[in-house]
Protein backbone atom coordinates (compact mmCIF):
# COMPACT_ATOMS: atom_id res chain seq x y z
CA UNK A 1 0.00 0.00 0.00
CA UNK A 2 1.08 3.56 -0.50
CA UNK A 3 0.61 5.88 1.94
CA UNK A 4 -0.27 9.50 0.41
CA UNK A 5 -0.32 13.04 1.74
CA UNK A 6 -2.25 15.79 0.15
CA UNK A 7 -1.28 19.20 0.65
CA UNK A 8 -3.56 22.06 -0.69
CA UNK A 9 -4.78 25.20 0.57
CA UNK A 10 -8.68 23.94 -1.28
CA UNK A 11 -10.38 22.22 0.94
CA UNK A 12 -12.47 21.51 -2.52
CA UNK A 13 -9.52 19.96 -5.05
CA UNK A 14 -7.71 18.08 -1.79
CA UNK A 15 -11.56 16.07 -1.05
CA UNK A 16 -11.66 15.39 -5.21
CA UNK A 17 -8.01 14.22 -5.21
CA UNK A 18 -8.93 12.27 -2.71
CA UNK A 19 -11.97 10.04 -4.23
CA UNK A 20 -10.21 9.81 -7.51
CA UNK A 21 -7.00 8.01 -5.60
CA UNK A 22 -9.41 6.18 -3.37
CA UNK A 23 -10.45 4.26 -6.41
CA UNK A 24 -7.33 2.23 -6.22
CA UNK A 25 -6.48 -0.58 -3.99
CA UNK A 26 -3.44 0.12 -3.67
CA UNK A 27 -2.96 3.80 -2.89
CA UNK A 28 -4.39 5.34 0.58
CA UNK A 29 -4.60 9.03 1.14
CA UNK A 30 -3.37 9.18 5.24
CA UNK A 31 -4.27 12.87 5.17
CA UNK A 32 -4.59 16.34 3.20
CA UNK A 33 -3.83 19.56 4.51
CA UNK A 34 -3.67 23.00 4.26
CA UNK A 35 -0.42 24.45 4.80
CA UNK A 36 3.40 23.62 5.20
CA UNK A 37 3.24 23.23 8.67
CA UNK A 38 0.41 20.41 8.80
CA UNK A 39 2.08 18.77 5.47
CA UNK A 40 5.79 18.31 7.36
CA UNK A 41 3.91 17.24 10.85
CA UNK A 42 1.86 14.44 9.16
CA UNK A 43 5.07 13.64 6.78
CA UNK A 44 5.52 10.46 9.20
CA UNK A 45 5.51 7.54 7.14
CA UNK A 46 4.06 9.14 4.13
CA UNK A 47 5.84 7.07 1.00
CA UNK A 48 3.82 10.05 -1.68
CA UNK A 49 3.36 13.59 -0.86
CA UNK A 50 1.41 15.53 -3.75
CA UNK A 51 1.64 19.29 -3.30
CA UNK A 52 0.75 22.23 -5.30
CA UNK A 53 3.01 25.05 -5.46
CA UNK A 54 0.23 27.74 -4.50
CA UNK A 55 -0.86 27.87 -1.33
CA UNK A 56 -1.95 31.27 -0.73
CA UNK A 57 -0.59 34.83 -0.71
CA UNK A 58 -0.30 34.59 2.98
CA UNK A 59 1.38 31.53 3.02
CA UNK A 60 4.98 30.11 2.35
CA UNK A 61 4.41 27.88 -1.26
CA UNK A 62 4.53 24.85 -2.69
CA UNK A 63 8.92 25.34 -2.84
CA UNK A 64 8.75 25.45 1.18
CA UNK A 65 6.43 22.69 1.81
CA UNK A 66 8.98 20.39 -0.70
CA UNK A 67 12.02 21.06 1.96
CA UNK A 68 10.12 20.72 4.90
CA UNK A 69 8.63 17.21 3.50
CA UNK A 70 12.05 16.56 3.21
CA UNK A 71 13.33 17.13 6.06
CA UNK A 72 10.99 16.00 8.15
CA UNK A 73 10.66 12.83 6.76
CA UNK A 74 13.47 12.28 3.57
CA UNK A 75 12.20 8.89 2.64
CA UNK A 76 8.75 10.64 1.66
CA UNK A 77 8.81 11.04 -2.03
CA UNK A 78 7.63 14.74 -3.28
CA UNK A 79 5.32 14.66 -6.59
CA UNK A 80 4.20 18.32 -7.32
CA UNK A 81 0.82 18.35 -8.64
CA UNK A 82 -0.10 21.92 -9.47
CA UNK A 83 -2.04 24.55 -12.17
CA UNK A 84 1.50 25.79 -12.84
CA UNK A 85 4.11 24.80 -15.49
CA UNK A 86 6.74 27.28 -16.33
CA UNK A 87 10.65 26.65 -16.55
CA UNK A 88 10.86 28.81 -13.29
CA UNK A 89 8.48 26.70 -11.39
CA UNK A 90 9.67 22.86 -12.42
CA UNK A 91 13.45 24.01 -11.99
CA UNK A 92 12.94 25.70 -8.70
CA UNK A 93 11.02 22.54 -7.08
CA UNK A 94 13.31 19.95 -8.87
CA UNK A 95 16.20 22.22 -7.28
CA UNK A 96 14.01 22.13 -3.98
CA UNK A 97 14.02 17.98 -4.08
CA UNK A 98 10.93 17.32 -5.76
CA UNK A 99 10.73 13.85 -7.47
CA UNK A 100 7.88 14.39 -10.34
CA UNK A 101 5.71 17.29 -11.47
CA UNK A 102 2.50 16.79 -12.82
CA UNK A 103 -0.43 19.53 -14.00
CA UNK A 104 -3.91 18.95 -12.81
CA UNK A 105 -5.21 18.71 -16.32
CA UNK A 106 -3.50 15.72 -16.37
CA UNK A 107 -5.46 12.42 -16.84
CA UNK A 108 -6.24 10.36 -13.39
CA UNK A 109 -4.08 7.31 -15.19
CA UNK A 110 -1.19 9.87 -15.16
CA UNK A 111 -1.43 10.90 -12.15
CA UNK A 112 -1.69 7.38 -10.85
CA UNK A 113 1.69 6.23 -12.65
CA UNK A 114 3.21 9.21 -11.37
CA UNK A 115 2.47 8.25 -7.44
CA UNK A 116 3.45 4.60 -8.08
CA UNK A 117 6.41 5.75 -10.08
CA UNK A 118 7.52 8.27 -7.04
CA UNK A 119 7.34 5.31 -4.64
CA UNK A 120 9.45 3.43 -5.99
CA UNK A 121 12.12 5.98 -5.98
CA UNK A 122 12.18 6.99 -10.11
CA UNK A 123 11.18 10.54 -11.24
CA UNK A 124 8.00 11.25 -13.40
CA UNK A 125 8.53 13.88 -15.95
CA UNK A 126 6.73 12.17 -19.21
CA UNK A 127 4.99 14.64 -21.66
CA UNK A 128 5.72 17.95 -22.06
CA UNK A 129 7.37 18.62 -18.82
CA UNK A 130 10.09 16.04 -19.90
CA UNK A 131 10.40 17.49 -23.30
CA UNK A 132 10.93 21.06 -21.95
CA UNK A 133 13.73 19.74 -19.31
CA UNK A 134 15.26 17.94 -22.19
CA UNK A 135 15.43 20.87 -24.56
CA UNK A 136 17.23 22.73 -21.26
CA UNK A 137 19.63 19.97 -21.45
CA UNK A 138 20.30 19.80 -25.04
CA UNK A 139 20.85 23.89 -25.39
CA UNK A 140 22.78 25.02 -22.18
CA UNK A 141 23.80 28.06 -23.70
CA UNK A 142 20.15 28.85 -24.18
CA UNK A 143 18.68 27.95 -21.29
CA UNK A 144 18.29 30.34 -18.14
CA UNK A 145 19.76 29.12 -15.12
CA UNK A 146 17.89 28.48 -11.75
CA UNK A 147 19.62 31.41 -10.51
CA UNK A 148 18.34 33.54 -13.84
CA UNK A 149 14.87 32.25 -13.49
CA UNK A 150 14.35 33.32 -10.25
CA UNK A 151 15.83 36.51 -10.37
CA UNK A 152 13.11 36.95 -13.79
CA UNK A 153 10.51 35.86 -12.25
CA UNK A 154 10.88 37.72 -8.82
CA UNK A 155 11.54 41.18 -10.91
CA UNK A 156 8.62 40.13 -13.19
CA UNK A 157 6.30 40.71 -9.53
CA UNK A 158 7.79 43.90 -9.29
CA UNK A 159 10.74 43.91 -7.21
CA UNK A 160 13.32 46.30 -8.01
CA UNK A 161 17.18 45.42 -8.31
CA UNK A 162 17.17 46.38 -4.50
CA UNK A 163 14.74 43.95 -3.26
CA UNK A 164 15.98 41.34 -5.52
CA UNK A 165 19.87 41.62 -3.98
CA UNK A 166 17.77 41.69 -0.22
CA UNK A 167 15.90 38.50 -0.53
CA UNK A 168 18.14 36.33 -2.60
CA UNK A 169 21.32 37.57 -0.48
CA UNK A 170 23.20 39.13 -3.39
CA UNK A 171 25.10 42.02 -4.20
CA UNK A 172 23.13 44.47 -6.31
CA UNK A 173 26.08 43.88 -8.95
CA UNK A 174 25.49 40.42 -9.24
CA UNK A 175 21.91 40.51 -9.55
CA UNK A 176 22.10 43.13 -12.56
CA UNK A 177 24.85 39.81 -13.64
CA UNK A 178 22.08 37.28 -13.61
CA UNK A 179 19.61 39.88 -15.00
CA UNK A 180 21.83 40.82 -18.09
CA UNK A 181 22.31 36.96 -18.84
CA UNK A 182 18.60 36.54 -18.98
CA UNK A 183 18.45 39.42 -21.30
CA UNK A 184 20.85 38.11 -23.51
CA UNK A 185 19.39 34.39 -23.57
CA UNK A 186 15.72 35.87 -24.52
CA UNK A 187 17.50 38.16 -26.80
CA UNK A 188 15.77 41.08 -24.89
CA UNK A 189 17.14 44.59 -24.25
CA UNK A 190 15.53 45.38 -21.16
CA UNK A 191 13.79 44.46 -17.87
CA UNK A 192 10.00 44.74 -19.07
CA UNK A 193 11.30 43.19 -22.83
CA UNK A 194 12.65 40.31 -21.07
CA UNK A 195 9.60 39.69 -18.80
CA UNK A 196 7.01 39.66 -21.39
CA UNK A 197 9.24 37.49 -23.72
CA UNK A 198 9.95 34.80 -20.87
CA UNK A 199 6.17 34.74 -20.17
CA UNK A 200 4.85 34.25 -23.34
CA UNK A 201 7.53 31.38 -23.68
CA UNK A 202 6.30 29.60 -20.08
CA UNK A 203 9.58 30.39 -18.96
CA UNK A 204 8.17 32.47 -15.76
CA UNK A 205 4.69 33.55 -14.58
CA UNK A 206 3.24 36.52 -12.82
Amino acid sequence: MIRILLLDDHPVLRHGVRAVLDTQDDLEVIADVGTVAEAAAAADGIDVALVDLDLGDDLPDGIDAIRAIRAANPKTQVLVFTAYDSDADIVRALDAGAAGYLVKDSRPAELFRAIRTAARGAGQLDGPIGERLLERIDRPEEALTARELEVLALAANGHSNRDLARELHLSEATVKTHLHHAFTKLGADNRQAAISVAIKRGIIRL
